[in-house]
């Protein structure tokens, strides 16, 4: 009887482990049936922050759609790893991908509460979670997820599983992955956090809302308590250790992210470039091979892109740009105020002024609204206090004579015709440190505690300044206008502008190879086209003509109609052909008009043809990016100089040792303040649309270019010397030091010569002024006038490619 129940009962037992395998068979078939591959987290390839670096390394900016930053596990404290270990999963290293007994545990407690309140999912499983399966909390999730966990072990090592975890974490702060998080919360790298601060991070995996330090500071810090307790327990850290770390202060500051500060119009640049270059087609054609392309290459590669900036020369370009164009919209005289508030509503502006005073201290401009108004001056309020406005900052506020130049204006002395109680207005705080006692006394509140301020006026024209080293082509300083925040539009690389004289280095560059040279004498006079009817009559600044004139001359003081002349007689196509030589990239029409820098080019386009005047010949292409690598420091693009024939030595040297004469004697004088060797050329268009200073040494080229956007005159005497060479001058004395003083080597077949400026002539010492001019051997004056040198033609200056009416006429 006994021998039949122990049968009975083996044969039920056995059927029920048989039901019992064949189910969980079952189960395990029907969770396994839709499972995705995990093989593809293998090969670990998250969203990652693509870093931008300056050239000495400093970080410029950064692109990304999550904050995530790629750290190895060695780069990580020991301890912040199993201060997460204790948070999340302390038997990591011991189970197979799941626990069995967390997940019992779990089980036990969703069953008392009625619905699923604890997981149990170990670190693996929440990989799993976040890489493969959706966030819904199911049963059949949970089993998925352990299968896929249970396989991924059997792939990867748990150091590689752990890595990938606190890389991926979401820990809040828009901060995915311990480095971003350690930037947000502590303002430093993840090997640099104490425990006391690792701890912090560890407790927010679990809810980083509810334990965010800077909205839940003492949730946090209980949440650090909890897992310093687990390390303690697990023997992880000692009692001093976790005493020490209880009792640590914590200070809670976010590293500061300088994207779209310093260099934003480079930084944009930058960005640009890389989308267009991380093409799918583009990397095809070299071979490499990337998950992403274009701009979610960009976003999310992780990339280290390495630029030519230099910070010190942006922050110099940039303010240089700012202050040049604040003084160029006073030149204008007063626009009037931002806005009129009537009494009711002054109570509600000023209420939602922050941080006003410093503002003020760190050099920034506010708005202040005026609330009383005299001759002498005008007091504002600005949030919670008060200032005063002499009249004397309100100098410039004058009303412009088309006639005369600014400083020939009668300043405003009544401020009550610039201002008006209600007016708001710009501000910056007055340096008294700065001012003579006069002048002081000026500013001197009419009431105690009030801040002596200046008026201010945002400008509404724009400007770019471009400067970069020849000898290698890297571009240090880039800006592309007032202020990036407002107006995204980069004028240094978009803006196609006419460049007026400053395109004339380019015209008798190609007239040097054409026959002519420095000693080359042409009439300065009045010339005149007709056509249908049509006139055309070029004429200098001024309209001022002064007969013969040497070529050098003409470069030097910029005279239009000798340059035309010049044109004309060696012919257009001489001039596009040099253009095109030099890298510029516009289409360039068949008549005279383009002589005179007709033509719209970039600022950058334009730095690059000059490359070859400071080269001694070759022109070298502009570089911003100098190399790019992948998340895993695998070179992706490596830049070198891209260096081109353009001109010969001795035409560099000739066409140098004229715009050093610019300089000296010419509209490019305020240069001269360097007291170095120095070329260059200003440009200005009809009526004053838009101004240009190209100035450049051996070691650096810079191009300024200030106008408004819409075609608009600036006014009859802004000029290049006077809007555009003093942000050149401005930016180029605040980086000049870094360089030592470099004279422009003189090639081989450079003969000078004495000559008078007069004639042309060889000086014979008889009188008049005479100056060495440089040569190319066999083509330096002996004693006779050296005439307007006939190429191709006759004495009239019949062109070698004459020009039909209908071609002269274009665009004129």
């Amino acid at each position: 009887m006994k021998k039949k129940i122990f049968i009975g009962t083996a044969i039920v037992l056995l059927g029920l482990v048989t039901l019992a395998a064949a189910g969980a068979l079952g189960l395990y078939l029907w969770a396994a049936r839709d499972l995705p591959s995990f093989k593809e987290i293998t090969d670990y390839n998250p969203s990652l922050v693509t870093t931008v670096y300056a050239r000495d390394g400093e970080v410029l900016g950064h692109f990304y759609r999550e904050r995530r930053f790629l750290v190895q596990l060695d780069e990580m404290p020991d301890f912040l790893v199993k201060a997460f270990l204790a948070a999340e999963d302390r038997g990591f290293y011991e189970h197979p991908g799941i626990d069995v007994t967390a997940i019992f545990r779990a089980m036990v407690r969703n069953i008392r509460a009625g619905d699923i309140r604890q997981g149990g999912s170990t670190i693996t499983q929440q990989i799993i979670k976040r890489l493969l399966l959706t966030p819904e909390k199911s049963y059949e999730r949970k089993l998925k997820e352990a299968i896929l966990a249970y396989r991924l072990e059997s792939y990867l090592s748990k150091d590689d599983i752990i890595t990938i975890y606190l890389n991926h974490i979401y820990l809040g702060a828009r901060s995915y992955g311990v480095e971003a998080a350690a930037r947000s919360y502590f303002g430093k790298h993840v090997d640099e956090l104490s425990l006391a601060e690792a701890a912090v991070l560890a407790g927010l995996p679990q809810a980083p809302s509810r334990y965010d330090p800077y909205r839940n500071p003492q949730s946090a810090k209980a949440r650090q308590e909890y897992v310093l307790g687990q390390m303690l327990t697990a023997d992880w850290i000692t009692r001093e250790e976790y005493d020490e770390a209880i009792n640590a202060p914590l200070e809670y500051t976010s590293m500061p992210d300088p994207s779209w500060k310093t260099g934003a119009y480079y930084l944009e640049e930058v960005r640009r470039w890389l989308v267009n270059y991380m093409s799918r087609e583009n990397m095809g054609s070299m071979g490499i091979t990337l998950d992403r392309y274009g701009e979610d290459a960009v976003y999310e590669s992780g990339l280290h892109v390495y630029t030519a900036v230099d910070l010190d020369h942006q922050r110099a370009a940039e303010q240089a740009v700012r202050d040049g164009l604040i003084a160029s919209t006073k030149r204008r005289g007063w626009r009037g105020p931002i806005k009129k508030l009537a009494p009711g509503e002054m109570a509600e502006f000023l209420s939602s002024q922050k941080d006003v005073l410093q503002k003020l201290a760190s050099g920034e401009w506010v708005q202040a609204v005026v609330n009383k108004v005299s001759d002498s001056g005008a007091e504002v309020q600005f949030g919670n206090f008060e200032g005063w406005i002499p009249v004397k900052s309100m100098s410039w506020c004058r009303e412009p004579d088309p006639k005369k130049a600014p400083e020939q204006v009668p300043a405003v002395s009544d401020a009550r015709k610039v201002l008006a109680i209600g007016d708001v207005v710009w501000v910056s705080r007055a340096d008294l440190d700065a001012m003579d006692d006069k002048d002081k006394k000026a500013f001197k509140p009419s009431a105690e505690g009030q801040v002596p301020l200046n008026l201010e006026q945002e400008p509404v024209v724009q400007g770019a300044l471009v400067s970069l080293e020849p000898p290698t082509g890297e571009v240090r300083a880039l800006v592309g206008g007032y202020d990036f925040q407002k107006s995204h539009f980069n004028r240094a690389t978009q803006a196609h502008r006419q460049p007026g004289s400053a395109f004339k280095p380019i015209v008798y560059s190609a007239a040097l190879d054409a026959g002519f040279t420095p000693a080359s004498v042409v009439i300065d006079a009045p010339v005149e086209y007709r056509f249908g009817g049509r006139v055309w009559r070029p004429g200098n600044f001024e309209n001022e003509f002064f007969g013969p004139t040497l070529f050098r001359t003409a470069l030097v003081k910029s005279r239009n109609t000798v340059t035309v002349r010049i044109a004309e007689r060696m012919g257009v196509d001489q001039i596009i052909r040099r253009a095109h030589s030099l890298g510029l990239d516009a289409e360039f029409p068949r008549n005279l008009s383009i002589s005179l820098g007709s033509v719209a080019v970039t600022p950058y386009n334009l730095c690059e043809a000059y490359t070859a005047f400071a080269r001694g010949g070759t022109a070298v292409e502009p570089r911003m990016v100098l190399a790019v690598k992948g998340a895993w420091g695998d070179d992706l693009f490596m830049s070198a100089p891209d260096v081109r024939e353009a001109i010969s030595p001795q035409n560099a040297y000739i066409m140098t040792n004229i715009l050093e004469d610019v300089v000296q004697h010419g509209t490019g004088w305020r240069a001269k303040v360097l007291n170095r060797p120095v070329a260059g050329k200003t440009g200005t268009t009809n009526d004053e649309q838009d101004a240009w200073f190209m100035g450049f040494t051996p070691y650096l080229l810079t191009g300024v270019y200030v106008g408004f956007d819409q075609l608009t005159p600036m006014g009859r005497f802004e000029t290049g010397s006077r809007a555009a060479s003093p942000i050149w001058v401005q930016y180029r004395q605040a980086v000049e030091e870094s360089y030592a003083p470099e004279e422009f080597p003189v090639p081989p077949d450079i003969v000078h010569v004495n000559i008078d400026l007069a004639t042309g002539k060889v000086a014979d010492g008889t009188g008049g002024e005479s100056k060495f001019l440089p040569f190319m051997a066999g083509t330096q004056p002996m004693t006779s006038v050296i005439g307007a040198v006939p190429v191709g033609g006759n004495e009239t200056g019949v062109s070698a490619s004459p020009l039909s009416p209908e071609d002269l006429f274009k665009q004129f």
